[in-house]
């Protein structure tokens, strides 16, 4: 104990490069359970880029193939699916909800989605995040358009603007659809995931500005705006709409299913991949999200090694501040030899003074972490979607502080037997 008091007694004598050598170990310990939180967070949320999902069904081809088109909104689907299949598929016993997805229209360069309302109201992200209007609502009627978040932002557009559709994906646009101009409706918050560089039709407009029925579009319309009046018959209304805004398409790229319960996900799935009418694959989506994370591996592997830089430097910074003060502690240490303190005495003291910092460097730094994901949360979240996780450290995040505590006392070992060394040769001075 009156080592431990002599060593702090020190360390406020040394104030100025003690706290420099506290903070660095402390910035360094934040980055280091900052980076690891959001690297094992980033490969979860990767995996939960769409949640509640049971199965995506698209045409026969590669799982991530499909994953990549339907969720990503990256490459092509080389065939589609029919709507007589959807309509089978989705009306089997334990279906709760059907996603239509219809893809292969464009606006400068960014996708446009051909759905329907159930589009908004089942589908999930993150950790079964449902999606979420900052400005509008879902598309009424079926010249009407729901933005993603980045969309909006990047192309600066407002409710009641009006945005012309290209077919084609990419920057490969190859007509514009400028006789049949959506207008803007709605306005998605932020999700971080492809939702938020997507526009989002009607599934019916699809086949309206493809087929060119501008005067069923009319007729539709007008019909729809005379419902928009009649409050004595909601629920017709809603009919209406949606076999206004669903149509009867020929075929769509994709679509998403959900189930009353996970049993009939195996078996559902099954029945897919075996379906004879049509060359059909249904994968899981979450499981394909990990096998295409194990692909990306290397960015994991990346920022854990960042991690274990920053801790070495830091830790390195340290051994400098301990080494470079023993020429200054000369006086100091040769007062304690004086008065009787032994060479394992002034090997003990550098010891816990090392120590002691390391300890205080890990409290400070992990106050530092949870400071800075309570800040940067929601900023990841929206942009980056990196859903954190915001709870007490996990053991494996114990067990690097404890590797950190470790190997601060075997840095600090070096001054320590430096100092022992010289007390035994000099027990009134240190010469360094």
């Amino acid at each position: 104990m009156l080592l431990i008091k002599l060593a702090t007694k020190s360390l406020l004598n040394r104030k100025a490069s003690a706290l420099l050598t506290l903070f660095t170990i402390a910035i360094s310990v934040m980055l280091l359970m900052s980076i690891e939180r959001v690297r094992v967070d980033a490969k979860s949320s990767f995996s939960n880029t769409i949640s509640g999902t049971d199965l995506i069904v698209g045409a026969r081809t590669g799982d991530i193939q499909l994953l990549l088109s339907s969720v990503f909104r990256i490459g092509h689907a080389n065939n589609g699916v029919s709507w007589k299949s959807y309509q089978y598929i989705s009306g089997q016993r334990g279906v709760k909800w059907a996603i239509p997805m219809s893809l292969g229209d464009s606006h400068k360069g960014l996708a446009v989605l051909g759905t329907n309302k159930d589009y908004f109201e089942h589908y999930r992200f993150a950790k079964k995040q449902s999606l979420s209007f900052s400005q509008g609502h879902e598309f009424n009627h079926l010249f009407e358009v729901v933005l993603g978040a980045e969309v909006a932002s990047s192309l600066g557009y407002q409710l009641g603007d009006e945005v012309v559709i290209a077919h084609g994906m990419g920057n490969t646009s190859f007509h514009n659809h400028d006789d049949n101009p959506f207008k803007v409706v709605g306005i998605l918050k932020p999700t971080g995931t492809p939702v938020d560089k997507t526009l989002h039709i009607p599934l019916a407009a699809i086949e309206a500005i493809h087929g060119g029925h501008a005067h069923q579009h009319e007729a539709a319309q007008a019909d729809a705006n005379d419902h928009d009046h009649d409050h004595d018959h909601d629920h017709d209304h809603d009919q209406h709409d949606d076999v206004d805004l669903v149509g009867t398409p020929k075929q769509i790229t994709a679509f998403l299913l959900g189930f009353d319960s996970p049993l009939y996900t195996l078996q559902v799935r099954r029945n897919i991949n075996q379906y004879k009418d049509e060359a059909l694959l249904a994968i899981m989506p979450g499981v394909t999200l990990r096998e295409l994370w194990e692909m990306l591996s290397i960015v994991e592997k990346i920022l854990l090694l960042f991690s274990i830089v920053v801790v070495l430097i830091s830790l390195l910074g340290m051994l400098t501040s301990l080494l470079s003060s023993l020429n200054q502690r000369r006086r100091e240490l040769a007062i304690l030899r004086s008065v009787g303190a032994r060479p394992w005495h002034i090997f003990t003291l550098i010891s816990v003074e090392s120590l002691l910092i390391t300890g205080l460097g890990c409290i400070v730094g992990i106050a530092l972490f949870y400071a800075l994901m309570l800040l940067g949360a929601d900023y990841l979240q929206s942009h980056a979607g990196i859903s954190l996780n915001i709870a007490l450290l996990s053991s494996y995040e114990l067990m690097l502080l404890a590797a950190i505590m470790v190997a601060g006392f075997i840095v600090g070992l070096i001054p320590a037997t430096r100092a022992y060394f010289y007390s035994l040769a000099d027990g009134m001075s240190i010469k360094i």
